[in-house]
């Protein structure tokens, strides 16, 4: 089975539809995006669509094959052209997107590791976009 993103305004996915693989291949057989998208053309009416791969997540494949466009589609996300990836929405507007892992990153790197009483706490880092920084919560009384 193939996976593919109905791509809507701003190549936002708004749907993603199943495709058996014989919908897929091409006269010799061999699975072809573009056949794809033109079974799935042809049903909906809908021109704009994209193969995504449900065993790709943050630029890697979950079975150690070739990942396909960085990420898993799904409704609400946004399909980048420039870098041929799938991305959820932008989190803060300091974050820059890490094309290799399909993510979105503080412009100062992860969250700082909890320690042992800051996780048995319940605590965590919250980025605060105002200072550019991960500060810690406090703790669940």
């Amino acid at each position: 089975m193939a996976h593919y993103a109905k791509l809507g305004a701003n190549n936002k996915v708004i749907a993603v539809h199943v495709v058996a693989d014989k919908d897929c291949q091409n006269a010799d057989g061999v699975e072809d995006e573009e056949v794809g998208r033109q079974f799935l053309e042809n049903i909906h009416s809908w021109p704009l669509w994209k193969k995504t791969s449900y065993n790709t997540s943050g630029g890697q494949h979950k079975n150690g094959g070739t990942p396909l466009r960085g990420n898993y589609a799904g409704i609400g996300m946004t399909y980048d052209e420039d870098n041929d990836i799938f991305i959820n929405k932008k989190p803060h507007a300091s974050w820059v997107l890490d094309v290799a892992t399909a993510s979105w990153k503080s412009p100062i790197g992860d969250a700082p590791e909890l320690t042992e009483e800051q996780a048995n706490n319940m605590q965590r880092y919250a980025w605060n976009e105002a200072d550019q920084s991960w500060d810690l919560t406090d703790p669940v009384a």
